[in-house]
């Protein structure tokens, strides 16, 4: 496949994707703009953070799984739990 063909294909997605980034909630903070996911990903490591502390401190955490992949996966549910509270509500 060429790449002037590759780019035909492409385009219409990429139209859809730049026009739905628009879309994006904006939090002003001090002056300045950030995207919402941005303060959701925060929210969401410091979550996890303490989630994690309590869990050692509890001895709980040798009884997870692989920790490489537990906790990942508690930083993204963390971060999609503080999306839904404040911007799907």
């Amino acid at each position: 496949m060429s790449l002037r063909r590759a780019v035909a294909r492409a385009f219409p997605w990429l139209t859809v994707l730049a026009s739905a980034a628009a879309c994006d909630p904006s939090i002003n903070l001090w002056g300045s703009y950030f995207p919402g996911w941005v303060a959701c990903l925060v929210g969401g490591v410091a979550v996890s953070a303490l989630l994690r502390a309590t869990l050692a401190r509890l001895g709980l955490e040798r009884h997870l799984g692989p920790l490489l992949l537990i906790y990942p996966c508690l930083l993204l549910l963390t971060t999609l739990l503080f999306w839904i509270v404040f911007f799907q509500g």
